[in-house]
């Protein structure tokens, strides 16, 4: 899915759900991800409980969301029936709503021949539309990710965690930040069309200063919800002219409860985060 195929995407979706008329929303990608220790009892006696949650939860969302952004530790973490689990996962999207935009949290990067075959696995194997990816080894780690057409690279920036203040604010002697360094050294390797940023909204008024870096580019904003990012912040400091934010939000819905109610109860946060949107694009 290319840059306008997306902001097309995003356009149908806010028409859809009458959103501000002739004017591109923003989505939300929740992440089915499966932690079995979270998942309801009562999906425990099927043979593949982690598909099955997953499986409700996407029918239950669909409707609020135009993508989804799977969390491959949440599988690997179970051997070959994790990994089956989130290949049936993706087989589903395909194949019951192939409008959505799917994205690997995967958080690959490494040196040239191994993201290659990074890149390979993603974009050929499972032929995915997006990959989060670790700028730390530099240029030969991220660019053979960047070849493939229609594939978009979605590059750690300035990420929610506490730990984000050990590296990513340390500011050189000439006074620039380093994740200010990634956002402009990686324009040199791809470009709006083909790349994106991690930007976490507990960062807040900070959105300012990536924008000078990255004017145009899509923002993928997990935070929002349970992690205690504002999305009013996010709005005001980080939207653009076509959009320009994919807004994430994953435990807040899909762990929203954990008896048999549980796909009702993640259908109705995920459209009471869909109305605030609506008020915040009203606002622009």
């Amino acid at each position: 899915m290319n840059r306008q195929q997306l902001v097309n995407q995003i356009f149908i979706f806010c028409l859809t759900h009458n959103l501000r008329s002739l004017f591109p929303c923003f989505f939300c990608p929740f992440s089915p991800i499966s932690d079995l220790e979270k998942v309801p009892k009562h999906l425990l006696k099927h043979d593949d409980a982690i598909f099955e949650f997953n499986k409700a939860i996407i029918d239950a969302t669909a409707p609020y969301c135009v993508a989804y952004k799977p969390n491959l530790a949440f599988y690997e973490c179970y051997g070959l029936k994790g990994m089956r689990a989130f290949e049936k996962t993706i087989q589903y999207l395909k194949e019951n709503y192939p409008e959505h935009f799917i994205i690997a949290d995967a958080k690959r990067g490494d040196i040239g021949n191994t993201s290659r075959m990074y890149a390979k696995t993603f974009f050929e194997e499972y032929n995915l539309d997006a990959l989060t990816v670790a700028p730390y080894m530099g240029e030969d780690s991220v660019k053979p990710f960047l070849e493939y057409k229609d594939k978009w690279v979605i590059l750690l920036a300035l990420t929610s965690n506490k730990g984000s203040q050990d590296f990513q604010l340390f500011t050189s002697k000439d006074g620039q930040k380093l994740f200010e360094r990634v956002l402009e050294k990686s324009q040199q390797w791809g470009n709006e069309d083909n790349l994106m940023y991690v930007v976490g909204a507990t960062q807040g008024s900070m959105f300012s200063d990536i924008r000078k870096y990255a004017p145009n580019h899509f923002l993928l904003v997990p935070g929002v919800g349970a992690q205690g990012g504002s999305l009013q912040e996010v709005c005001k400091y980080g939207m653009t002219s076509d959009c320009g934010l994919l807004v994430n939000s994953s435990r807040g819905i899909i762990y929203a409860s954990q008896q048999k109610d549980f796909a009702e109860k993640a259908a109705e946060n995920a459209k009471e985060l869909q109305q605030q949107m609506a008020k915040e694009l009203e606002r622009c």
